[in-house]
C-alpha cells in the first residue's frame, strides 16, 4: 500500500465515527480527492490554484459538491465560509508555486474555515546524505527535479518539518491535538514522475545545449534509479507526517 494511502487509512481511524459534515480540500490532488470522493460527507470543496483544472474537476463531482480556482493568498476566497473537516494535504509545501513566502500566513488564513478539525500531511525534508545507494539515487531525483525547475525559470516546492508546522500552528491559534509519522518506500511511479518533471522543464532552458545534456542525465539516473528500486524492493527514505489540530477554545 502507498505510504499516502497509509496516511489517509490513519486519518480515518483517528476520525472514527464522527460524521464528516462539509469537507474543504484546501490544495486538492489527484491522491487526495480520490480518497475523499470514498467518504460519506455532505459536501466536497476542492481548491485549487490552477482554473483550467477546477473546471475539469467539476466534472466528476456530486451535485452538492464544487471546485474552486483560487489563491489563499486572496481574502475573499470563501468569505466567512466553515468546514466541519479541512484537509491540507501537501498544501505546505505545494503553495510556494502559488503564492511564495505565505507559509507563515497560511495557518491564520485557514483558521476562520475550520469549524470542527484540520488534518494537515507533510513531508519532512530530506537528509543531505541516506544511508544506502539507494537512498542516495533518491537523492539526485529530488535536486535534479529542483534544478530543472530553477532553470526554466519557476519555482520549486519547499517542505517543512513537523516541528515548525506545529509551532506555526500554536501560534495561528491552533491546538495541535495528535500528530504521527510514517515512513516512505518510494519506487517505480515515484522515480518516473519525479522525473517526468525534469524532462517537462527541458523546453523552458535557454541554453539548448545544457537541456540536450540534463535529457542525456535524466536518461541515466532513471535506469540506476529503478534498478536500485528493484534490487532493494522499494527505497526506505525520509517520512511523511499527519499533524490534527482544532481552533483554540
Amino acid at each position: 500500500m502507498p505510504s499516502q494511502d497509509l496516511l489517509f487509512s490513519g486519518i480515518e481511524r483517528f476520525h472514527g465515527e464522527a460524521p464528516w459534515g462539509r469537507v474543504l480540500d484546501a490544495g486538492t490532488g489527484a491522491h487526495s480527492l480520490s480518497w475523499l470522493c470514498t467518504l460519506e460527507s455532505e459536501s466536497l470543496t476542492l481548491v485549487t490554484g490552477a482554473a483550467p483544472r477546477a473546471r475539469r474537476l467539476e466534472g466528476g463531482l456530486r451535485a452538492q459538491d464544487r471546485a474552486l480556482a483560487g489563491n489563499w493568498q486572496d481574502p475573499t476566497l470563501l468569505f466567512e465560509e466553515r468546514f466541519d473537516v479541512v484537509l491540507a494535504d501537501y498544501l505546505l509545501g505545494a503553495i510556494e508555486g502559488f503564492a511564495p513566502y505565505f507559509q507563515g500566513q497560511l495557518f491564520k488564513r485557514l483558521l476562520p474555515h475550520v469549524a470542527g478539525v484540520l488534518y494537515l500531511v507533510g513531508k519532512e525534508p530530506l537528509p543531505d546524505q541516506a544511508p544506502t545507494e539507494g537512498g542516495q539515487a533518491i537523492l539526485e531525483i529530488e535536486r535534479l527535479r529542483d534544478a530543472c525547475i530553477l532553470l526554466a525559470q519557476h519555482r520549486c516546492y519547499r517542505e517543512y518539518p513537523q516541528a515548525w508546522v506545529e509551532r506555526s500552528l500554536e501560534q495561528s491559534g491552533f491546538e495541535v491535538q495528535a500528530a504521527w509519522q510514517q515512513g516512505i518506500v518510494y519506487g517505480p511511479s515515484y522515480i518516473e514522475r519525479q522525473l517526468k518533471v525534469c524532462s517537462n522543464k527541458l523546453r523552458f532552458f535557454k541554453d539548448a545545449a545544457l537541456a540536450e545534456t540534463m535529457a542525456k542525465h535524466i536518461e541515466e539516473l532513471r535506469s540506476r534509479a529503478l534498478v536500485l528500486a528493484e534490487i532493494e524492493g522499494g527505497i526506505a527514505l525520509g517520512s511523511d507526517y499527519i499533524v490534527v489540530a482544532r481552533p483554540k477554545g
